[in-house]
């Protein structure tokens, strides 16, 4: 029977799931930039960018955001090419698929979906606390978790979003994309208005100390760099939406990852030409309260405020997308439930990943901020560990299949490409050393149990999966084939 099987499935495509629809490529070049460019310039700058200013000087905190813009530039360049090669929604499941197998493909893509699940967590708990900064929320009390008091009112207002957001993926990507394009550029006027203030009314006084804290400092804002730049690695996941060629949809991941490293500076810097080092510490919201001193006015404070909320929509948004195909992609390929790899037989878009991702972020503000910190945390080497997972397997297609289709080649005919695999595997392999205890990012217990946990439940559906598959390009087709011999019931 399985050779049977073999021979069908060697002259077709991989069956999709019974009760699916198809994709529908509903983004074009715009569309797809704010997708990854949204993705990475979420909430964070507004509440962290303070922070960075004391623990570096203005130029010392920039100097770390541009240098891990580069180093994630580097990285991005291998996603460019790969996505370029295997345009399949997924993403890293179909690089690491191809390169090293299902298993090391499943450890890859639960890494990726567990930080995006969890930074989808952490902006329904972002929004109210910026709403807040305008409007009170702290009506009708229900509980503590953690010393975080949780009031109904705080809470519907991320949950009301998550809905909302999660009814917008469902109705299809070119709305989900359209609404993406069109709030990044509500965010970036805000931005240029910010450099317009800056120029005008900044003080470069302010700006003193231009380092703190030597390389000390500079390390302390490097390790938030994953955090900060992941989301251009969702423009892979939806590969199969996107309306472009393969080479252009590359590059656009490449560009996405620049647009970021520049927001990031500009932000730095503006906010430390209108606050002094005291004021930008004791801020709840910097970026909001230096708007508010260029312009000597609160109305502009707000304003950044909904520049923020913009930002929290985009990533979301954005994160959402992206975590529900890698799940129809983990569901398409035998590895989960394959009631996950549902497509809506209208709007074409993984209906029941985005009903389970929408149900996490719709719950998450009833727990509180504090712990979804420590969420967070955990998610954040679990997105470094698929970083380091496909530049990995980037450097062995490298080897393995250098005759294989690539529309965007990186780094020439050479073996420029190669080296910048290398040098990626390196940047991701350091960049995951500094979550550990006694380095500079060393997280807390709770995130590691968080990660622990998470790791857990990726354990039962890990052993699951069928043995004795080789990578390569019909790594899926020969899955499926023992994946329906194990499971006679999966079969569509």
């Amino acid at each position: 029977m399985g050779q049977a099987l073999l021979s069908n499935l060697t002259t077709t495509t991989v069956p999709t799931p019974p009760a699916g629809g198809q994709f529908k490529r509903g983004l074009g070049m715009w569309t797809t930039l704010t997708l990854g460019v949204g993705a990475m310039v979420g909430f964070g700058w507004v509440t962290l960018v303070g922070n960075w200013i004391t623990e570096a000087g203005a130029f010392g905190a920039a100097t770390a955001m541009l240098v891990g813009g580069l180093m994630m530039a580097v990285v991005a360049l291998v996603y460019s090419e790969l996505v370029a090669a295997i345009p399949k929604a997924g993403g890293e499941h179909n690089y690491i698929l191809r390169a090293m197998g299902p298993r090391w493909s499943f450890i890859g893509s639960w890494g990726i979906t567990g930080g995006y699940a969890t930074v989808v967590a952490f902006e329904a708990v972002a929004l109210p606390t910026a709403v807040q900064y305008v409007l009170p929320l702290d009506q009708i009390h229900l509980w503590t978790v953690s010393d975080s008091e949780v009031y109904l009112s705080w809470a519907l207002v991320g949950a009301v979003t998550a809905v909302i957001i999660t009814i917008i993926n469902i109705l299809g990507v070119k709305i989900a994309g359209s609404f993406q394009m069109f709030v990044v550029i509500f965010l970036f006027a805000i931005g240029a208005l910010q450099i317009f203030g800056s120029l005008t009314n900044g003080e470069p006084a302010k700006m003193e100390p231009l380092f703190t804290n030597g390389m000390t400092g500079f390390f302390a804002v490097l390790v938030v760099v994953p955090f900060m730049f992941v989301g251009f690695d969702v423009i892979p996941q939806t590969a199969e939406e996107v309306n472009l060629p393969p080479r252009k949809t590359g590059r656009i991941s490449f560009i996405s990852v620049l647009i970021a490293a520049a927001w990031y500076i500009m932000i730095i810097l503006t906010v430390s030409s209108a606050l002094d080092e005291g004021q930008a510490s004791e801020s709840a919201l910097p970026a909001a309260d230096a708007m508010a001193n260029l312009f000597g006015s609160a109305f502009f404070g707000n304003l950044m405020v909904a520049a923020g909320i913009a930002g929290i929509v985009t990533s979301w948004n954005s994160l959402q997308m992206g975590a529900s195909r890698l799940m129809y992609s983990l569901a398409h390929g035998g590895m989960l439930p394959k009631w996950l790899g549902k497509l809506h037989p209208k709007f074409g878009t993984p209906v029941n990943a985005l009903l389970v991702l929408g149900a996490v972020a719709t719950a998450a503000p009833f727990f509180g901020d504090k712990a979804l910190g420590w969420i967070v945390d955990g998610g954040s080497p679990m997105i470094v560990i698929a970083y380091l997972l496909v530049s990995i397997s980037f450097v062995i297609l490298r080897i393995r299949e250098p005759k294989m289709d690539r529309p965007l080649r990186i780094g020439g005919k050479g073996n420029g490409g190669l080296i910048i695999g290398i040098l990626s595997a390196a940047i991701t392999a350091f960049l995951f050393a500094l979550y550990l205890p006694g380095m500079p990012a060393g997280l807390g217990a709770e995130p590691w149990i968080i990660f622990g946990v998470w790791w857990l439940v990726g354990a039962i559906f890990f052993f699951g999966i069928p043995g004795g598959v080789k990578p390569g390009p019909k790594a899926e087709k020969h899955l499926l084939i023992k994946v329906y011999e194990k499971y006679p019931h999966r079969k569509p």
